[in-house]
């Protein structure tokens, strides 16, 4: 008897290691799996400082829309250079840019630099947008998170903002606008710029954009001669004379919350005030360039 209850006792051993071994595994296959999620594109001998990549650009209408800063080959005049320029357009107009690398985010500084053609007393803020390829396949396809600027919370930022643009009926003029808190408006045209101002690239007649708003606190247009637009004090595009130098660690989830990335691999630059600056247009942020600061100190 006491035999058979140790091979029993035995058995029960070896069954119960095979039980761990097997959940072990699992484990261990979880973990690698989880890994696998978390992908970087590393820095070669070939790699550029700047954005190799236009995926996409979606204007909003604008005095420049249409024209040679203003159309699809404006839009890839960005790429590998601090010298090309291309207009968003109003609120919402965006442009989406990809490194041929994973820009990686370093602690306690700043990773990327943005170029535009701000000068002082006059920026026209961008809003930041980030994406790290997690599931490694090269397409802006995982999570835009937002780089939180100095006007995060303050009155007049407000995120999950849209507005809707009307084509006008004969083609050229005012587009009309509306927003998803019932206000309504137009991108006025002018006498400097007659083209049609509702892109050309998009086919039908109402197109939605959204994003985050920024306040328009910093404009000044009391004076219809001299209007100003003051930069805020970090975080944004085209804001900065040289550049803006902006931290990857500043990337917020949609609810404002602080979000750890290894790296980016995709940049979204998007126009983020709606406001009519009289004589000069609508603001419309503008891009010239995106690079990875560590690759240009080398």
């Amino acid at each position: 008897m006491t035999n058979i209850r140790h091979q029993y006792k035995l058995y029960n051993q070896m069954l119960l290691i095979l039980i761990m071994s097997s959940i072990w595994s699992s484990c261990k296959k979880d973990k690698a799996d989880h890994t696998s999620t978390s992908t970087t594109h590393p820095v070669t001998a070939q790699s550029s400082a700047y954005v190799t990549q236009m995926l996409e650009y979606k204007p909003a209408p604008g005095q420049f829309i249409n024209t040679s800063t203003g159309n699809a080959t404006a839009a890839q005049s960005v790429l590998n250079t601090n010298a090309g320029l291309v207009s968003l357009g109003a609120f919402g107009g965006y442009i989406v840019l990809g490194f041929d690398h994973t820009v990686i985010n370093q602690a306690n500084q700043n990773d990327i630099i943005v170029y535009g053609n701000a000068s002082t007393g006059f920026a026209e803020p961008g809003v930041i947008w980030v994406m790290q390829d997690t599931n490694g396949n090269g397409k802006a396809d995982d999570i835009w998170y937002e780089l939180a600027g100095s006007t995060v919370n303050q009155t007049g930022y407000r995120r999950n903002y849209s507005v809707t643009y009307t084509r006008p009926a004969n083609g050229t003029g005012d587009v009309a606008w509306t927003d998803n808190l019932g206000n309504s408006g137009t991108v006025k045209a002018n006498s400097f710029h007659t083209q049609a101002y509702y892109p050309t690239s998009i086919t039908s007649n109402t197109y939605t954009l959204a994003g985050t708003l920024l306040p328009s606190t910093n404009i000044d247009s009391s004076n219809s001669t001299y209007v100003t637009s003051t930069a805020f004090a970090y975080g944004y595009a085209d804001q900065t004379s040289g550049g803006d130098q902006i931290d990857i660690a500043r990337a917020v989830d949609t609810n404002g919350n602080a979000v750890q990335l290894t790296g980016i691999d995709f940049i979204k630059i998007q126009t983020g005030i709606q406001y009519n600056l009289g004589w000069l247009g609508e603001l419309s942020t503008e891009v010239a360039g995106v690079a990875d600061l560590s690759l240009l100190k080398k």
